[in-house]
């Protein structure tokens, strides 16, 4: 029996051996012919803990490991670049207009 197999971006790898993997797809409506893009999400048995958020994946589908998780970490293809976070700081420009109204 053939295993299917998946591609995707990490979302999470908080869990100790589990990630979770967005995979999203390009679909055509049957009637409308408008196309929408579905994202789905599966869990997957990352053993070595070797892929992290961000990183595009390989899953195949295998043996159950808990009620969610069916899928199996295949391969990494590519790592993540690193993350952007954005600055929660406000820079406060001096206000020297209010200088000459006074």
């Amino acid at each position: 029996m053939a295993h299917s197999s998946l591609i995707g971006i990490v979302s999470s790898d908080k869990r100790d051996k589990t990630i979770t993997v967005e995979i999203t797809s390009r679909e055509t409506h049957p009637v409308y012919k408008k196309q929408f893009s579905k994202t789905r999400k599966y869990t997957a048995h990352d053993e070595n803990n070797e892929a992290h958020e961000g990183d595009k994946v390989m899953i195949e589908e295998g043996r159950t490991f808990s009620k969610t998780k069916t899928w199996t970490l295949a391969k990494v293809i590519e790592r993540s670049h690193g993350k952007v976070e954005l600055k929660d700081e406000v820079t406060q420009v001096e206000e020297t207009s209010d200088k000459g109204e006074e």
